[in-house]
């Protein structure tokens, strides 16, 4: 069954990075007027920068874990099969 669901996960993970993304960009431009730095622009504020990059990996965490175990839900009513594991395991 993993098979089947690699597909629709990938799509699934397409759709969370472009939603991700728009989230994100909408946050900062609440926060500031300039587009938010990126590891490639040569004059930065290392600040600014280090705050956008850990908003934009906190907001894509998010919405990449919300979307997968949603796309897994899908797939299990879908299918009667849970492509994962059951529960976390023990430490």
């Amino acid at each position: 069954m993993k098979f089947l669901f690699t597909p629709f996960s990938i799509v699934a993970g397409l759709i969370a990075g472009m939603v991700g993304k728009k989230i994100f960009e909408r946050l900062w431009s609440l926060v500031d007027d300039e587009e938010p730095p990126k590891p490639e622009h040569r004059e930065l504020s290392w600040p600014k920068m280090v705050a956008a990059l850990a908003v934009e990996g906190a907001i894509f965490s998010l919405v990449k874990g919300l979307t997968d175990h949603g796309a897994r839900t899908s797939f299990a009513k879908a299918t009667g099969t849970w492509p994962g594991e059951e529960a976390p395991e023990r430490a």
